[in-house]
């Protein structure tokens, strides 16, 4: 029988399909991302934990510096994968593949890094946030300070005003749709410039829970009936370039329930509660957007007209 937490687990995607892991793989900027994150972060000699491992990719990026990895994965059917993957890789032989639960599990001796890359759009679905705060509490607990470096660093999260096409083939479906970054999204007309609703910093305690209400002053005419979330993981802070790592999650377009029409100058009100880890339905059901002042549209002027007698 499954216990509680192995139930939401698995209705929430902790129990990941071994063939879902190729798209993350084939993902290139999520691997390039984190590659050059974790050479950066990770000197020679290291020792190194990861929390949800999967295919084991990120411990194996890892291994290339560390002296040893302790790679924690609670779906058995990916921990015998990323033991294959390790014994057939150079350095595998540094990860140790863990079968364990990340919400319990601490390393046998402290650690200077620790990855943990359950990362979804918003922090909802995932665990990443709740598996990292509980794992400072119970670690300082057994080994003191001070806690290892995190990767990701901080996370940031922002929100912008949609008008999104749900016409498909004429079948009108209001639906959760993910895009990609850095492409032109011709069915999505952005309404207003994102507002930053959420900083996570992995070095200071967190709240497990979002609750944000913000104005927007919508720039062109439009129906309202869409948010975009947008989830910026700053990897890794590279203070000698004064830059950072980052990796930016697919955008999340999350339909309103309820549209609003809108012009240019409107001052709309957004709101939304939810916690970190949640569904996608929790959030929508609590995503609402208002118009707090309508803008006065333009009254046209009529020309002056000239005397008679000066059109001679």
């Amino acid at each position: 029988m499954l216990n509680e937490r192995e139930i939401e687990s698995c209705y929430l995607g902790q129990f990941i399909p071994v063939h879902y892991h190729h798209n993350m793989l084939m993902d290139n900027n999520r691997m390039h991302s984190f590659k050059s994150a974790i050479d950066y972060i990770v000197k020679p000699g290291m020792k190194v934990l990861e929390l949800g491992g999967g295919t084991g990719v990120l411990s194996f990026f890892a291994a290339a510096k560390a002296a040893h990895v302790y790679c924690v994965e609670f779906n058995p059917d990916m921990v015998k994968e990323a033991r294959k993957f390790m014994a057939i890789n150079p350095n595998g032989d540094k990860v140790e593949v863990i079968h364990a639960d990340a919400f319990e599990y601490l390393p046998p001796e402290p650690v200077d890094v620790v990855i943990c890359e359950m990362i979804h759009v918003a922090m909802l679905r995932e665990k990443q946030v709740e598996v990292i705060e509980s794992f400072k509490r119970r670690y300082q607990q057994k080994f003191g300070g001070p806690l290892p470096i995190f990767i990701p660093e901080a996370v940031l999260m922002a929100v912008q005003p949609l008008q999104q096409e749900y016409d498909f083939e004429g079948f009108y479906a209001p639906i959760v749709q993910f895009q990609e970054t850095g492409v032109v999204h011709t069915q999505s007309v952005e309404l207003a410039q994102p507002a930053v609703y959420g900083v996570i910093d992995f070095t200071q305690p967190n709240a497990l829970s979002f609750a944000w209400s913000g104005k927007f002053v919508i720039e062109r005419d439009g129906t309202l009936n869409a948010m975009r979330f947008v989830t910026k993981n700053i990897l890794a802070v590279v203070p000698e370039r004064s830059s950072t790592i980052d990796w930016l999650n697919h955008y999340m377009n999350l339909p309103l329930a309820q549209p609003v029409k809108v012009r240019q100058g409107d001052v709309v009100q957004v709101s939304f509660a939810y916690r970190a880890g949640g569904s996608l339905p929790s959030l929508e059901a609590a995503l609402q957007a208002t118009v707090l002042f309508e803008a006065v549209p333009e009254v046209a002027v009529p020309a002056p007209v000239a005397p008679i007698g000066a059109l001679a």
